[in-house]
Formats: structure tokens, sequence, C-alpha cells
């Protein structure tokens, strides 16, 4: 008895022991090259950031916002996030009680006929036990595997790194499609700016062709100024249907964005109706890189790699297992369940140390290293995406504001210039075609100061994107 306990204390002792060596290493961030601020700018005195309000105050529009309600329940890309996120997380519901004990009932039943001639058969007539042999079992059976290098530790951790990798991807869909869904409505309302500007200039061809008309009655003009006059009205007239077609497309982009069937989409804003503010603070770029979910998904993957490599380790050291049984067991039916005659138990403890295993298990240890440095790799490359992405943003954002500006001016000049040109035209001090070229810059520069406020609001919704905003 004395040596048994000895015996026990130096097994306990053992494994206490070999229990402090754990595989792997803990996971430390590598050192990323970020700089101090964005664009070289001076350093910001806040540090907070427009990433940090929720999407729903960030897009106040009625329409945008219902929009984006409905993508966030419908849209199949995220549903499928969704679903990534609750398989992760099974994953890691098993990987929680992996260090239990594993359990196994059995029931079984068994007769043999072992021939006469045999050893079997003759003690079976020797003993007079009948011609047959019969064996029932019923029992459970227990395997547990000691964590003594942290393995299953390590497999625990992998698994919740995975998960939070699923669920960092969900956020990262949800900011990208909250930023499509945005900037998709703004293409539309542009889209709307843009035919109401056509109409406008068509109703102003219509005028200009009719004055050119009434010139050539009274001899003033030839044919040929009606017929370029007319080209120009066709012209404008020629965008309607195109605009139209546009509108109709991107209502059902929208549309199937939110999960729903192509169909119009009833709106009472404007493109003008949208400012972009002039305070749009971008924080600093190392908060940038814990708050984007893309960057943070790409870190919970380098987690996740780092703690396959403990894994991998602990697969090439010895293994400890306690199994044990345990249940009735009786070579007649009759007497199965006599108790406590029929129990019967056992407990056993071994050690497995891998030998050859044909470099399987070097190989997925120099695999899993690979991994490590590529998740490494992926990882920083990730946040020099998020730190590009952010800077081309606020670059946008400056110089289409100045485009923007220079836009409303040529929009004025070209305007003024058509109202000019109709005057000297009747007065007889310019001609048709200084008329007709008035009106045809003037819709260039009515269409593309539409396309300009879309390309600042579009700038405004990729900052908040490439911050990290838009899954709150």
């Amino acid at each position: 008895m004395k040596t048994s306990y000895s015996s026990f204390l130096i097994l306990l002792s053992l494994v206490v022991g070999l229990a402090a060596c754990r595989v792997g290493r803990n996971y430390e961030r590598p050192p990323v090259a970020l700089p101090q601020q964005f664009n070289n700018d001076t350093a910001p005195s806040d540090t907070s950031s427009i990433a940090e309000i929720e999407w729903k105050k960030f897009f106040t529009d009625a329409t945008l916002q219902q929009l984006i309600s409905q993508a966030l329940t419908g849209n199949y890309d995220l549903q499928l996030a969704v679903k990534k996120v609750e398989t992760a997380q099974a994953y890691l519901k098993q990987a929680k009680v992996a260090w239990l004990p594993a359990f196994t009932a059995t029931a079984s039943g068994s007769t043999n006929f072992p021939s006469k001639n045999s050893f079997n058969g003759l003690n079976l007539s020797v003993n007079n036990l009948g011609d047959h042999i019969e064996d029932f079992n019923i029992g459970v059976g227990m395997s547990w595997e000691i964590d003594i290098w942290g393995k299953i530790k390590r497999q625990k951790e992998a698994a919740l790194a995975s998960y939070l990798q699923s669920y960092e991807g969900e956020h990262a869909v949800q900011t990208g499609l909250v930023a499509a869904i945005a900037n998709s409505y703004f293409n539309l309302l542009m889209l709307d700016n843009q035919l109401s500007v056509a109409r406008r200039n068509l109703a102003l061809s219509d005028t200009i062709v009719k004055m050119i008309r009434l010139q050539k009655n009274a001899g003033e003009v030839t044919e040929l100024g009606v017929q370029q006059a007319i080209s120009q009205q066709q012209t404008a007239e020629l965008l309607i249907p195109q605009l139209e077609q546009g509108i109709a497309i991107q209502e059902n982009a929208l549309r199937i964005l939110t999960g729903e069937l192509p169909s119009t989409i009833t709106r009472s804003s404007k493109l003008s109706d949208f400012q972009v503010t002039e305070s749009l603070p971008a924080g600093i770029p190392a908060a940038m890189i814990s708050r984007r979910p893309d960057v943070r998904a790409s870190e919970m993957g380098l987690v996740a790699a780092n703690a396959q490599v403990g894994v991998a380790q602990g697969s090439m050291y010895p293994t400890l297992t306690i199994t044990g049984s345990g249940g009735l067991n009786a070579f007649k039916a009759s007497t199965w369940f006599n108790l406590p005659a029929s129990l019967f138990g056992t407990v056993a403890g071994s050690v497995a140390q891998p030998i050859f295993q044909r470099r399987q298990l070097k190989t997925q240890l120099e695999v899993a290293k690979i991994q490590r440095e590529q998740a490494v790799i992926q990882f920083k490359q990730s946040a020099l995406i998020a730190v590009g992405e952010v800077s081309d943003a606020l670059v946008k954002l400056d110089k289409v504001k100045v485009q923007q500006e220079i836009a409303v001016r040529q929009v004025n000049t070209s305007q003024l210039a058509v109202q000019q040109a109709q005057l000297l035209f009747r007065s007889g001090m310019a001609n048709y075609l200084e008329v007709i070229t008035a009106q045809s810059r003037s819709l260039q520069a009515e269409l593309a100061q539409a396309d300009i406020d879309r390309q600042r609001l579009s700038a405004m919704v990729d900052l908040y994107r490439s911050l990290g905003g838009g899954w709150k």
C-alpha cells in the first residue's frame, strides 16, 4: 500500500512538472510601421474619429436609413457571414470541453459455437458447459488525455481566435455593405439631378430652336443654323432615356443589396440636400488599426495561426492518457445482472511517444510555422492597405472640394453665357453657333457638377468606411 501511494505521488509530481512545459509561445502583436498621423499633417490634438459614430447618426436621411436597415437584415452576403460566425461558435464550444474525459457506453452479447475438436470445444465438454460459449457485456468506457504540454489549451486558443476572426469578418461585411448602400443611394440622387438638368436643357433647346427658326424666316440665318440647333436639342433629348435607364438599374441594384426583388425606390431628397461637413476627424492610425474590422479579423487569424504552432509542437511530445471501464459481464444471460458478482472495472494509464510517423508530425510543425509567418505578412498588409485607404479618402475629400468650388463657378459662368448669347443673338451681335456652343457647355458643366457633388459625398462615405465605421 505504501509502495502504491509513493508511486502515485511520483506520477503526480511528474505530471505537475511536465505541465509547466507549455508548447508554443503566447501571442504578441508584431511591430507594424504606422505614421503618427494621416497624410503627413500635423498630429491631431483630438484623437476622436467619425468611425465611432453609429451609422444611424452618421446617415440621417430617412430613406437611406431605411435602405441600410433592410440590407442589414436581408442582404445575403451578411447572412452568410453570420452563418460563419455560428459555425465558429460551435467549434469553440467543442474546444472549451476538450480537456474533459470522453465516455462511451457499450452493450454487447455474443454466442460462440466452437469446434468440438478445438481446445475450447474440448474444454466445454470436459466441464459439461454445453456446446457453445455465451458472453454478455454492458459497461461504460472512459478515456482522458491529460494536457501536460498545453496542447489542448492551444487548441482552445485557436478556436477562440477563429471565432473572433469570423465575428470581425461579419463586421467587415457590414461596414462594406453600409458604404455600398450609401454610395449607391448618392449615385441614384446624382442621376436624378442629371435627369432634371437634361430635361431643363431640352426645354431650353426647344426655345433656342424656335428662336433660330424665327431668325431664318426673317432671312437672318440659313437652314444650317436651324439644323444645328435641332442637333443640340437631340443631344439633350438623347440623355433622358440614358439617364432613366441608369436610374432603373441603380434602383434594382439597391434593392438586390437589401435582399429584395428589383423595384423602384421612393425618395424625396435631392443631391443638393446633402452637404459634407468640414469637420470629419480621422483620428490616429494606431486607433484605426484597432477599430477596423477587417484588420482585426486579420490579427485574429494570426492569433489562431500562432496557437496552431503550439498544437503541432504538442503532437510531437508524449501523450499521457488515462483509460477506464466498468460495468456488468457474464457468460450466461441469466446471471448478467447478478450483483455484485457480475460487476467489473479496470483503470489504466499509458504514455505514448511518437517515434517514426514518416515525417508527418515534423511537416505539420513546419507548415504551421510557415502559416504563422504568412499570417504576420497578411496582418501587416491589411494594416498598410487600411492606412492607404484612409489617406486616399482624405485626399479625395480635399481635392474634390476644390473641384466642387470650381464647378459651381463654371456652372454660373456657363448659364450667364447662355443668357448673354441669347440676348446678343436677338440683337444681331452674335451668331447661332455662339448660342448653341454656350448651351452645350452649360449642359456639360451642370452634368459635371452633379457628378463632382456625388464624388464628394462618396469620399465622405469612403473615409467613414476606411476608418472602420458602419458596424456599430
